[in-house]
């Protein structure tokens, strides 16, 4: 499977279940595998022909910023649900993880795969 990669990619978003984390931003690292949508670009060598990940990197920084999000899950689904929908991936695979939050442990997330 042909895929694009992007790793630790750093964004600040209001995420967890804790008052404080209502109010107070925190990074949050996202590794994401993207699906290329055809084989095309091999020979074309045009970024019209696969997923721009510098697009796809401000969609996700646009997305973490909008709102407050309860759990790294659902963070995890919206970031799928972007990259299937608006970029074309035919599958993801999206990680995300709140960084130091927990005592003892670099980070804290989730990995989740969807297909269209």
């Amino acid at each position: 499977m042909d895929a694009i990669q992007l790793r630790d990619l750093r964004v600040e978003a209001l995420i967890g279940i804790h008052k404080r984390e209502r109010h107070v931003a925190q990074t949050v690292s996202i590794d994401l595998d993207i699906g290329l949508p055809g084989v095309v670009v091999f020979s074309s060598d045009k970024v019209a022909d696969t997923i721009d990940y510098e697009q796809v990197a401000l969609g996700i920084r646009a997305l973490a910023a909008s709102g407050h999000f309860r759990l790294v899950e659902t963070l995890a689904e919206r970031i799928a649900r972007l990259l299937l929908d608006e970029f074309g991936a035919p599958w993801v695979k999206v990680s995300v993880a709140k960084i130091g939050i927990l005592a003892n442990a670099k980070l804290v997330g989730v990995t989740i795969e969807r297909r269209r």
